[in-house]
């Protein structure tokens, strides 16, 4: 049977998707041997990556993963857990060492580039006061992971994934509100009678999603029904709670997480949205999977510890709303934002707009302007050239009116030996006539 370590449960599966490395209790020396990781999203977390691998070193210490298996929701959120942090494997500490040192590298990078990015000048940087403004390390000691570190990971992870969900609604309203921004802005464009035609076709696609069959309560006997028989392939004349949450307990570690419930509505957004139909969006689908995910955990989760235990899950099937629940109000019958939050947005869309333009405007200047200047330096470029050579040549000619020889590139004389002697031969006849070789004479007249 595989388990997953409870603060990795915790921490993680908060997020829609959650990963784990599972741990065989069977194996014959008794030794956890960890599977491959499950294919897992990111958890929206700046840190994500640092907080995966500190979790995944963690976990190759017997002890400490001992530890994990025995301590309850309250000790890992309150960081009582990481006073273990002393007993582990000197190999795990230098290992987490590294991370650490990894990590603050990465934390100085992104506070150098922010700080270019704004154009603050500083020549003693503080690093350790910058550093402070993240909550998941400890800024004072930057080489060496110790057991504060872990504690501020803990805490820190748990409170910012306790408000992923709140981030992801407000998300999905920017989404919604920025695509009925654009609808409108699509339809001021068009004249009245293709505006009319345009507004009427886009009602029949409203109308068309609003076709669809009903959708049963999250959670309810209906519903759990519906994917005891359609997806598990059983009697649901037979339908058995018990039996249903060993069924989806997929990972068998005794809990359902986020990502196992949320795999339960997979049937019910089918009734409303197809990706094959123009009028279904895939993202509102997302947010209405998350919506019946939290009122699900919202009537089961009794210890709010995000995950429902099989105690939780069989007390929730003798409630009064798991027979009988009230009837699921899908997205497009509840708005997620008023007239007077879209104006907001749009005013503040415009705003934006609006310092993008001056930016760009300011960066087009700035270019234009880099522009002119590279062609006064090309300019001067080609002056310079210019008076260069013509000074070589006045050099030359200088030379030449006063018998000089020719200077080099670099300045230096440069004779020519046959030159040389031609003119030697102009300017000494006589000595030319001297060293000629002496031949006989010929026909000399004869004096009597």
């Amino acid at each position: 049977m595989n388990l997953k370590p409870g603060w990795l449960l915790l921490l993680l599966s908060i997020c829609a998707a959650v990963w784990s490395v599972p741990i065989d209790r069977n194996a014959d020396n008794h030794e956890a041997k960890a599977e491959a990781p499950e294919e897992n999203a990111d958890t929206g977390l700046y840190y994500d990556r640092y907080l995966r691998e500190v979790i995944e070193v963690l976990e190759t210490d017997p002890h400490f993963r001992e530890k994990l298996q025995t301590a309850n929701a309250e000790d890992i959120k309150n960081g009582r857990l990481s006073k273990e942090l002393d007993l582990v494997g000197h190999h795990v500490r230098t290992r987490l060492d590294e991370l650490k040192r990894q990590e603050v590298s990465r934390l100085r990078m992104l506070l150098k580039a922010k700080l270019d990015s704004t154009n603050t000048q500083s020549l003693q940087m503080d690093h350790a006061s910058l550093l402070k403004q993240f909550e998941h390390l400890d800024p004072h000691n930057q080489n060496t992971f110790e057991a504060k570190d872990l504690e501020l990971l803990i805490t820190t992870a748990t409170k910012d994934l306790e408000n992923y969900d709140a981030e992801r609604h407000e998300e999905f309203k920017r989404y919604e509100m920025l695509k009925e921004h654009e609808r409108r802005e699509y339809l001021k464009g068009l004249d009245q009678e293709k505006r009319e035609r345009e507004e009427k076709r886009m009602q029949e696609l409203k109308d068309k999603h609003r076709q669809h069959p009903k959708v049963n309560a999250p959670g309810s006997v209906n519903q759990l029904r519906e994917v005891w028989e359609e997806t598990d392939g059983l009697d649901p004349q037979e339908f058995n709670p018990k039996t249903f949450f060993k069924l989806h307990d997929t990972n068998e570690d005794g809990v359902l997480d986020e990502q196992e419930l949320e795999a339960l509505f997979t049937k019910e957004l089918e009734k409303v949205y197809d990706a094959k139909n123009e009028e279904d969006d895939m993202t509102e689908m997302e947010e209405e999977r998350l919506r019946m995910r939290e009122h699900v955990m919202e009537n089961v989760d009794v210890n709010k510890d995000r995950l429902i235990t099989l105690e939780e899950f069989l007390k929730s099937t003798e409630k009064k709303e798991f027979s009988n629940p009230k009837e699921w109000e899908t997205l497009e019958t509840s708005p997620v934002y008023t007239e007077e939050e879209l104006q907001r947005f749009e005013v503040d869309l415009l705003d934006r707009e609006e310092e993008l333009k001056r930016k760009a405007e300011n960066l087009h200047q700035q270019q234009e302007l880099l522009k002119e200047r590279g062609k006064a330096l090309e300019a001067q470029r080609k002056e310079y050239q210019q008076a260069v050579l013509e000074m070589s040549q006045r050099q030359k000619e200088q030379q030449a009116a006063d018998g000089q020889p020719p200077a080099g590139p670099n300045g230096e004389l440069q004779f020519q030996p046959e030159a040389q002697k031609v003119e030697d031969k102009a300017e000494h006849p006589a000595e030319v006539h001297n060293n000629l070789p002496a031949e006989p004479p010929q026909n000399l007249p004869i004096h009597t």
